[in-house]
């Protein structure tokens, strides 16, 4: 049995793409998309019907040209979630533009209109995780829509174990803490080389697993952004791990026997002090300001995926005015 299949058996696997032909070839139950995804994915010919699509429709949509593009890019991230649908039998995760990190009411508009969107497309909401980045206004957006909306969010960009407690105490459905970006900042900051069992991303997931499982919370744990399958394989039973079609394909080929790390009845017996961030503002922007991997992680992230954003945005406007 390879160390995928063995790891599929206590962790649901997820596809970390835009491409549907590597999505299909894993089987993972859900799939995370991001605008840098989609932009890469956005280059291949075979996807040119969903961008023709998307442009059609935001031309149809009239108003001004920055309008237009704006409904074209919405819609492009929709096709591109609801082809992803017809080949995953859970969810797929679609992002709010990085842009509104910092603006609840209009995170929570842009949700409902990227809801609205599938709807249209004939896919139900308990289908989509609504991906928000882990600052305070996107995670109170996030309760909004849980609670008062019943839409499913994915807390992207989360790098703090304050962010964590946060999204927990919010009832948000999953969580993206991201390995291998906090790797890096350890390794860049300290010059270290990392085993699997000590690296930084590694130890951070755990501990939150482990804190949430302590104190029964429901909130889904999905380790992201890999660096190495050293990573994936030290969080084996972690509730979800999203995966990159190549490290999915090392995975695949390896057939070591492998050891689970994480489970909910050996984390329930952990002595872990509650604490509280949910609803204490000036608590929670502390606590991430005295940690600054998570401040310049969560900075850097939303810069870079606002810029591939913004990459795609300008390809669909320069396309539309020559409709």
């Amino acid at each position: 049995m390879s160390v995928l299949d063995q790891i599929k058996q206590f962790t649901t696997i997820v596809a970390d793409s835009g491409d549907f032909e590597s999505i299909a070839q894993y089987k993972p139950q859900d799939a995370t998309t991001n605008p840098s995804l989609i932009l890469a994915a956005a280059q291949k010919e075979s996807y040119s019907k969903l961008i023709d699509e998307a442009l059609q429709f935001g031309k149809a949509k009239g108003g001004s040209l920055d309008e237009q593009t704006e409904w074209a890019l919405d819609k492009l991230l929709v096709n591109f979630g609801s082809e992803i649908l017809k080949i995953v039998p859970g969810r797929v995760s679609t992002e709010v533009d990085a842009r509104l990190s910092f603006d609840k009411d209009a995170t929570i508009e842009k949700a409902l209109r990227l809801i609205a969107l599938y709807k249209d497309n004939g896919v139900a909401k308990e289908r989509i995780l609504i991906k928000i980045a882990s600052t305070w206004e996107g995670i109170q957006a996030a309760h909004i829509l849980e609670t008062k909306h019943d839409i499913h969010c994915n807390l992207t960009l989360l790098f703090g174990f304050g962010q964590a407690v946060a999204c927990a105490e919010a009832g948000v459905t999953l969580i993206s803490p991201f390995v291998g970006r906090i790797l890096d900042w350890y390794k860049a900051s300290t010059g270290k080389t990392y085993s699997a069992t000590e690296d930084p991303g590694v130890v951070s997931v755990s501990n939150i697993y482990k804190y949430y499982k302590a104190h029964g919370y429901k909130t889904i744990v999905m380790g992201a952004s890999f660096r190495n399958t050293g990573e994936i394989e030290e969080l084996a039973g972690c509730d979800f791990l999203t995966i990159s079609p190549n490290l999915l394909a090392e995975l695949q080929k390896d057939n070591k026997k492998l050891e689970r790390k994480l489970s909910p009845e050996a984390s329930k017996n952990e002595k872990i002090e509650k604490v509280s961030f949910f609803n204490d503002e000036k608590k929670f922007r502390w606590e991430l300001n005295e940690d600054p991997m998570a401040t310049e992680k969560l900075s850097e992230g939303i810069r870079k995926f606002a810029a591939d954003g913004v990459k795609l945005e300008t390809t669909l406007r320069e396309r539309i005015q020559k409709l």
